[in-house]
């Protein structure tokens, strides 16, 4: 019994949206159409497929798991700050007699406008405030080793 080691020739009918891909994929690859379509057919009946299938996801999800997590702490960070901030501007800020805070929530719209139009921009194109904290935090640490001598 003599083992052929020639290909053998397999035709098979492909969607038409199927065969654009492949021709698409093996173009730009610079590979055969038919050469590409082995690989395929290769992979999907390996028998690990499964198991890369698996640990791709696995590690994408632990990617997302960690992406939440700084998205969640970065969270608290602004809800804790705005809780500071408010806490201490009702703590410090004396009520106003009516005639000046009728002045004032005129006024009030007017300052809301431009923080508005300030915040637009920075998101536009400034740093984030985390940078910049992470920078001053840089900045004080660095003057922090120098006044000690480092």
């Amino acid at each position: 019994m003599t083992k052929s080691s020639r290909k053998q020739r397999l035709s098979v009918y492909l969607a038409p949206a199927v065969m654009n891909r492949l021709a698409e994929h093996a173009a730009r690859r610079d590979h055969s159409r038919s050469l590409v379509a082995e690989a395929a057919i290769e992979s999907f009946l390996s028998p690990d497929a499964a198991e890369r299938q698996e640990a791709a996801i696995t590690k994408r999800l632990d990617q997302l798991d960690r992406r939440m997590t700084r998205l969640e702490r970065d969270v608290g960070i602004a809800v804790e700050s705005l809780a500071v901030f408010i806490k201490y501007w009702v703590s410090t800020t004396p009520t106003l007699p009516e005639p000046a805070a009728q002045a004032a929530r005129a006024k009030a719209g007017e300052r809301y406008d431009q923080f508005v139009t300030a915040l637009g921009r920075r998101l536009a194109k400034g740093p984030k405030l985390r940078q910049e904290i992470s920078e001053d935090m840089n900045d004080s640490e660095h003057q922090d080793s120098r006044a000690r001598g480092g």
